[in-house]
């Protein structure tokens, strides 16, 4: 009890402010999940999944913190969707050990289903941003709604293996960066930062792997749980 006390209140002095332990320890361990993932080791998806229950807690902020804090209660629905897909992955990457696994190869989603996304991006925004208002989000309401929005639109199009998801995840962090620095939530501000960068290189590296690829061979996936 000491110690879970200790991280829900502990902060690293930065500047003339603080930075919440629980969301650099979160941070952290979605970094670690993801490295994991890349190397496909089963232990990604429940590292990812502590990492996903410490944000959790840090974007509800008047629940588990301070009455001052600002919730993001689109960020705090991501972690409970990459909890949800984790879980999923967990168990398909060990059933995988004994049947040998499948592979996903890149593949454009086509004029079709990039209007779909598109449509589904901007929809989607607007009904939950009057849901999320309603709820106590933190403005602006719309930006955190198109977070939602967009990290489920992009984990659908990762497990279908589409290159186009590298954008959405670009269009997320364009829009959640300032949204997280303007909350104060600062440490997954600079990681969003990071990612954002590491969701280019992914985009041209999956671009290149779409047209060289074949089935069978196995393509390395993001693990959802780093955002």
């Amino acid at each position: 009890m000491d110690f879970l006390q200790w991280l829900f209140e502990a902060r690293i002095p930065v500047g003339d402010g603080s930075l919440l332990v629980r969301e650099v320890v979160g941070n952290i361990f979605g970094l670690l999940s993801a490295l994991g993932g890349m190397r496909r080791r089963v232990w990604a998806w429940p590292v990812g999944i502590i990492g996903n229950l410490l944000l959790l807690t840090v974007f509800l902020g008047s629940v588990f913190g301070a009455a001052s804090a600002a919730n993001l209660l689109g960020q705090a629905g991501r972690q409970v969707m990459f909890i949800a897909v984790s879980v999923y992955g967990w168990r398909q990457w060990q059933a995988s050990r004994h049947r040998g696994g499948q592979a996903v190869v890149p593949q454009w989603a086509g004029t079709r289903a990039r209007l779909g996304m598109v449509a589904f991006l901007l929809l989607g925004t607007l009904a939950l941003t009057p849901l999320f208002r309603l709820l106590g989000s933190y403005e602006p309401v719309w930006a955190d709604a198109w977070t939602f929005v967009g990290s489920l639109l992009a984990t659908y199009g990762m497990a279908k293996g589409w290159v186009e998801f590298w954008l959405v995840w670009v269009a997320v962090d364009i829009v959640g960066v300032p949204l997280l620095f303007s909350a104060g939530y600062y440490a997954s501000a600079f990681m969003y930062i990071f990612y954002g960068a590491f969701t280019l290189i992914g985009f041209f590296v999956w671009a290149r792997a779409q047209r060289t690829a074949k089935p069978g061979v196995e393509i390395l996936l993001p693990d959802p749980t780093l955002r």
